[in-house]
């Protein structure tokens, strides 16, 4: 499935990404493509919490559906793609 991520990136840290789709979701790197990597870590991690708590997986809307949330003003969008199929059924 895949997600969109927002990145930001303030003068003094390392790239921070959130996913919209999955509240409290974030991980970050020190660079985009280290900050990509590990929140696909950080969903499996996500989705592995929801499960334990009998929350529902997270399910991916299109960016569009994000693009007026103050939150995620001044970030580049990007999409991730993570298999959520491992966690389906359980």
């Amino acid at each position: 499935m895949k997600f969109p991520v927002v990145i930001h990136k303030d003068s003094d840290s390392d790239y921070g990404v959130t996913v919209p789709d999955a509240p409290g979701c974030f991980s970050g790197g020190a660079s985009v493509e280290e900050a990509l990597d590990n929140v696909l870590e950080a969903l499996a991690l996500y989705c592995e919490g929801a499960l334990a708590d009998g929350d529902p997986l997270p399910h991916s809307q299109p960016i569009d559906n994000h693009l007026n949330n103050p939150d995620y003003e001044g970030g580049v969008w990007a999409v991730v793609d993570f298999d959520i199929t491992p966690y389906l059924g359980k």
